[in-house]
């Protein structure tokens, strides 16, 4: 793949937003945001797809006449078998590309062209190798990788025909669990969670016993509190072979958040620069690169040291 031309691609909505807000930012996205790829689809919690279903058609349309390239994600943990059965429905019946986010996935689409999500593990040329062999064409790396790592597995994905994305801003998606966190806190069970994690639009931050800032909570996903920030690192992120950068949505103006990478991108802003404008139009929030430079995932380091 040309690692000249970085794409820059949105990652689907992994909290439990109401359906006009919800709407409203793909509406936005489709007319106003710089990107390439949009994904789209409930990953975290399917007790939350009954509710997206007529909002979700109207989206992919919009977003298809805005000019951008559509993938389904599918969900994150599959346990039960009518999830089972929607993944292998829309696997079925989206001509487009798919979004595998776990292996349940990956089987209802083998033998066809597909995508591959970051809660997939691909540590490795091998492990990427054998999902290229079923068809995967794009795959976001998981968060969690350094640097020289990515470089690897882009230049043996190069080889493989593969694009390799990787996730760039945002909360991090570190796991997801049988148990809801937000109904526990909340006092409920998750089958009768009354949908509680729709309070908290970018999630319910977790501190230690200590007071220090440490996750954060999505029904049954664990996330970083810190903001992923890789606005200064893209230079070093293209030199690896990185295909596109995936930006996770949250409540803060996204638009502009994807302008600025943008702009990095194309060499018309200074990563730096970028990243100090990042810090305003998310609060303040804390925000981190940690992984890609190999210390600690919460914290930020100015600049790559590859």
């Amino acid at each position: 793949m040309s690692t000249n031309q970085m794409k820059l691609v949105l990652g689907p909505v992994l909290f439990n937003w109401p359906n006009d807000i919800w709407s409203d930012f793909y509406a936005r996205v489709a007319d106003e945001m710089p990107v390439e790829r949009v994904y789209i689809g409930e990953v975290v919690c399917s007790k939350r797809e009954p509710f997206r279903e007529q909002a979700m058609g109207d989206a992919v349309e919009r977003l298809q006449r805005g000019g951008k390239e559509v993938v389904v994600s599918s969900l994150a943990l599959v346990t039960l078998p009518r999830e089972r059965h929607k993944v292998f429905a829309t696997a079925q019946d989206w001509p487009g590309l798919v979004e595998a986010n776990d292996v349940t996935a990956v089987a209802a689409l083998a033998g066809r062209p597909f995508a591959v999500g970051p809660l997939v593990n691909v540590y490795n040329e091998g492990t990427l190798k054998a999902l290229a062999g079923f068809g995967a064409k794009t795959v976001c790396l998981p968060p969690e990788l350094p640097l020289t790592s990515i470089a690897v597995i882009a230049t043996a994905a190069a080889g493989l025909g593969v694009e390799t994305e990787l996730f760039a801003f945002g909360r991090v998606p570190l796991a997801v669990s049988a148990r809801c966190y937000h109904a526990r806190i909340h006092g409920l069970h998750k089958d009768s969670c009354q949908f509680v994690c729709a309070q908290d639009l970018d999630g319910l931050n977790v501190d230690t016993l200590d007071g220090e800032k440490f996750l954060s909570v999505n029904g049954i996903q664990t996330m970083s509190q810190t903001y992923a920030d890789f606005l200064a690192d893209i230079p070093a992120l293209k030199a690896a072979g990185v295909d596109a950068l995936r930006l996770s949505p949250h409540s803060c103006d996204m638009v502009a958040v994807a302008k600025l990478y943008r702009a990095v991108m194309d060499g018309a802003h200074d990563g730096a620069e970028a990243a100090e404008a990042l810090k305003a139009l998310i609060g303040n929030a804390p925000i981190s690169n940690g992984f890609l430079h190999a210390v600690p995932g919460a914290r930020f380091q100015l600049r790559t040291q590859a």
